[in-house]
């Protein structure tokens, strides 16, 4: 499969995803843990199905250590029994946040609520922005098509 655009090749998205590569770097060094990171930014990839980003984020989490078994329970994360209360609640929220069109009501009270018990503020607060930033890089993918399967770990740090 042939990409539709080559943003690399494009100045217009060569000076918006310098800004939008630089949020993500803010991201990776928040307080919210890196495994966490990208647990959350491998369940936003699937469930926007952005081949890309699955690659990506399976890949380094399996280079940070994650084991095989949780990255191939991410998916059905609620029936796994291999993942903290901390992460469940973590990938509640960026579900329902990555499907707000589908919940009519966007996060749920009770959602919020779980996701505060294990987070403080300013975690919460990378959380959010990390699962927006994740449907905003998965859009930018699957619209134009970006093939998958040939990502290097640590390419863009």
């Amino acid at each position: 499969m042939d990409a539709r655009l080559n943003y690399f090749a494009s100045p217009t998205a060569g000076k918006a995803l310098k800004h939008l590569m630089a949020a993500g770097q803010v991201i990776k060094a928040s307080a919210l843990p890196p495994a966490l990171q990208e647990l959350v930014s491998l369940r936003v990839s699937q469930i926007n199905g952005c081949a890309v980003c699955v690659d990506m984020h399976t890949k380094e989490a399996a280079a940070a250590g994650e084991t095989p078994v949780r990255l191939h329970l991410v998916a059905a994360w609620r029936e796994a029994t291999v993942f903290t209360e901390a992460e469940r609640a973590a990938l509640e929220l960026a579900e329902e946040g990555t499907r707000v069109a589908d919940a009519a009501t966007g996060v749920s009270d009770e959602v919020w609520e779980r996701a505060a018990q294990h987070f403080d503020e300013e975690q919460l607060t990378a959380l959010v922005i990390l699962v927006s930033f994740m449907n905003a890089a998965n859009r930018l993918n699957v619209i134009s098509r970006q093939p998958a399967g040939d990502y290097q770990v640590g390419r863009f740090h």
